[in-house]
């Protein structure tokens, strides 16, 4: 038994990481109010944490976009699997060659291009689909302002590439 309302509780989740980020921020500034020792240094280092968990928490908080859509993603030793009503698969994460939103499905969807594979799509709305930020994050790269803003902006029939595996190949050079 719950005493919080499933829609505070659904706002409160969604602002998780701002929220504790603001908290963390909070106490660093406490002990540097109270303190000209060392716990007055030490805060400045938890004031500094605490701002950047609320920068990473308002970015996680843009990424997710809704829920409720088809399908559920999973995350397990560096492969997404997406396990959907028609389609379905698992990309390994090392292998990942290129990233792309595609806005012209209902909901909109990521495009996972594997080597070799079929293409995964995963609906932006799919069960678990918020845990791609941390995968996402992780590469090589990425710019996530710029993932970000085609997740708003991008409308229309178009697909637009987030991020794509570096593949020049790499030059030997060799002693003289």
């Amino acid at each position: 038994m719950s005493f919080i309302r499933p829609e505070v509780r659904a706002v409160l989740q969604r602002w998780q990481g701002v929220i504790i980020g603001i908290a963390v921020a909070a106490l660093g500034l406490w002990w540097i109010v109270i303190s000209s020792g060392v716990l007055g240094w030490i805060g400045w280092a938890v004031l500094a944490a605490g701002a950047a968990l609320v920068f990473t928490g308002a970015q996680r908080m843009r990424f997710v976009t809704g829920r409720g859509g088809p399908g559920v993603v999973t995350i397990t030793e560096g492969q997404i699997a997406y396990f959907g009503p028609l389609t379905g698969g698992v990309v390994a994460l090392s292998e990942l060659g290129r990233l792309e939103i595609d806005h012209s499905g209902k909901p909109a969807h990521w495009l996972l291009h594997q080597p070799g594979q079929p293409v995964l799509s995963i609906p932006l709305t799919a069960e678990n689909a918020g845990a791609l930020f941390d995968v996402f994050s992780s590469l090589p790269g990425l710019n996530t302002e710029r993932l970000l803003s085609q997740m708003r902006e991008g409308r229309g029939p178009q697909v637009a590439v987030i991020w794509q595996r570096d593949t020049a190949p790499a030059r030997l050079t060799l002693p003289r």
